[in-house]
C-alpha cells in the first residue's frame, strides 16, 4: 500500500511539473510576442524612428512565433492551475479560443505579407494587431490585480 501511495504521489508531482513547463513555455511565447509588438509600438509613439527593415524584422519574428502556437499542446486540460493568467474560458470554449488564435495567425501573416512602408501604414497594422490581441485577452485572460 505504501508503494502505491508513493507511486501516486510521484505521478501527481510529475504531472504538476509538466503543467508548470507548459505554463512557462506559453508565457515565454506571449512575452516574446509582446517584445516584438513593443518594437513596433515605440515607432508608432515616436519613441524610435520608423525603420522599414526593423518593422519587417519585428513582424516576421512575431508571425513566426504566432504560427507555432498549438492550442492543444500549449493549453492542455489541467494547465489552468498554477502561476497562470489563462482564463478557465479557454477550456470551457476551446473552439472560440482556437478561433481567436487563428485570427491572430491570419493578422500576423497578413502583416508580414504586406509590411508597413511608412508610419501611417504601421499605425494601422499595429492597431489591427493590438485589437486582435486585446479581443483575445479580454475573453481568455484573467486580469492581474
Amino acid at each position: 500500500m505504501r508503494k502505491f501511495v508513493l507511486a501516486v504521489a510521484a505521478i501527481a508531482l510529475a504531472t504538476t511539473a509538466a503543467f508548470a513547463d507548459v505554463i512557462t513555455d506559453r508565457q515565454a511565447v506571449m512575452k516574446e510576442n509582446a517584445r516584438q509588438v513593443g518594437t513596433l509600438v515605440k515607432m508608432v509613439k515616436g519613441e524610435s524612428a520608423f525603420d522599414a527593415a526593423a518593422v519587417l524584422a519585428a513582424l516576421t519574428a512575431l508571425n513566426d512565433n504566432v504560427q507555432k502556437i498549438d492550442v492543444a499542446a500549449s493549453f492542455p486540460a489541467g494547465s489552468d492551475q498554477g502561476d497562470t493568467t489563462a482564463s478557465p474560458k479557454i477550456w470551457e470554449d476551446a473552439a472560440g479560443f482556437q478561433a481567436e488564435v487563428d485570427k491572430f495567425k491570419a493578422v500576423t501573416a497578413s502583416a508580414v505579407a504586406a509590411p508597413a512602408q511608412d508610419l501611417d501604414a504601421l499605425k494601422a497594422q499595429v492597431g489591427t494587431i493590438g485589437q486582435t490581441c486585446g479581443t483575445c485577452h479580454e475573453a481568455f485572460r484573467v486580469k492581474k490585480g
